[in-house]
């Protein structure tokens, strides 16, 4: 596997474990991976639930829980270190000015378009911005804008296709048409990254269902520079989950796999369990908002609290929870450190090198 860069960061391995909420990609997952030469990315979502300080509010001690959190990493590793940052939290803002203020390394934003995220950085500012993107119109879109707006185009794209675990940015009738998968995507964004070469590289990253390093050669074949990988690092002993929690994927059959309806407007990809039978049965309503961290979270309307469901879950209470999940988490079947994880990876890469090699000199 070859490294890449983004900007003036070099990845050694082009693996970047993507942003998992709430406590499930913390400084343990994400040190670890950083550890392999990845990027480990710690999940900014519900912070101020895992981190709770006494005299602090939610809002607080989510910014006080992420500095935590990176001060941890940096203790753990001295890797390249990301967040990834819901553009739907209410405290977007407040995540993405403590992110840059504490120098991460880079800050991944999806669940939305992350039109503004530019505006925030400061003269001397070391943070690279990633937005996350479903479509080659919204990587155009991004582009257009900060290029307009900020002179600043993005340090790189992840592309995360319709196989994804978590909040999904396709229409519920888009996620299983061949026409929308990330095959078809990636070298769509390429296009749009190479128009702007002569200004900045943009290195796409392909996200989504990418499980093996046979996915992993065929991606970085087609263009791609990395990959994001997710699922696959939620059963190693680094995860910082529960043990109940990565054990839902263990246990896991491929018929689990359901797409629901989450509060923040968009679907997602989960694992079936007793909380989400019961969420159809209209038995999870929340009583009030204590919160309000997504801006488009109406509890009124809302079939459940979502933050504190995947809470609850990272937590080890699937009654009152659920475990989002990849397209091929089913696949698990054990508990591995990272390191053994990466171990495979390199290995399947490299077999699934030999093997094209081989077919490319047999048609010669």
């Amino acid at each position: 596997m070859k490294s890449f860069r983004i900007g003036n960061i070099e990845i050694n391995l082009p693996i970047i474990q993507g942003g998992m909420g709430v406590g499930v990609s913390l400084s343990g997952l994400a040190s670890a991976v950083a550890n392999e030469g990845g990027v480990g990315v710690i999940s900014c979502a519900g912070l101020g639930l895992i981190h709770r300080q006494a005299a602090g509010d939610f809002w607080e001690n989510c910014i006080w829980g992420l500095k935590e959190e990176l001060r941890r990493a940096r203790e753990k590793s001295k890797g390249v270190i990301g967040v990834n940052i819901m553009v739907a939290l209410s405290n977007y803002s407040d995540m993405v000015r403590t992110s840059i203020s504490e120098k991460v390394d880079l800050i991944f934003a999806g669940a939305g378009l992350p039109l503004d995220l530019p505006s925030y950085l400061k003269p001397g500012s070391v943070t690279k911005l990633v937005p996350i993107v479903s479509s080659s119109r919204a990587a155009q879109i991004l582009c257009n804008k900060w290029l307009a707006n900020y002179n600043y185009l993005p340090d790189a794209i992840v592309v995360e296709g319709p196989k994804a675990g978590g909040h999904l940015g396709f229409k519920t009738q888009q996620i299983d048409d061949e026409h929308f998968s990330l095959e078809n995507l990636i070298p769509e964004v390429i296009e749009v990254a190479n128009q702007y070469k002569e200004i900045k590289d943009i290195p796409v990253i392909a996200a989504g269902g990418i499980t093996t390093g046979g996915d992993i050669y065929r991606f970085l074949q087609m263009g791609a520079a990395g990959v994001q990988m997710a699922s696959i690092f939620v059963p190693t002993d680094e995860c910082d989950a529960s043990i109940v929690f990565k054990n839902t994927y263990i246990n896991a059959k491929e018929g689990d796999m359901r797409i629901i309806q989450s509060p923040v407007g968009m679907p997602g990809r989960a694992l079936d369990g007793e909380f989400i039978r019961s969420v159809e049965k209209g038995l999870e309503k929340p009583k009030n908002c204590p919160f309000h961290c997504i801006k488009t979270c109406d509890y009124t309307k809302s079939p459940y609290c979502i933050v504190q469901a995947l809470y609850q879950a990272a937590r080890g209470n699937m009654k009152k929870g659920y475990a989002f999940a990849g397209f091929n988490a089913h696949l698990a079947e054990k508990i591995s450190s990272v390191k053994e994880v990466i171990a495979l990876l390199k290995a399947d890469f490299s077999l699934a090198c030999q093997k094209h090699l081989a077919v490319v000199g047999g048609m010669k």
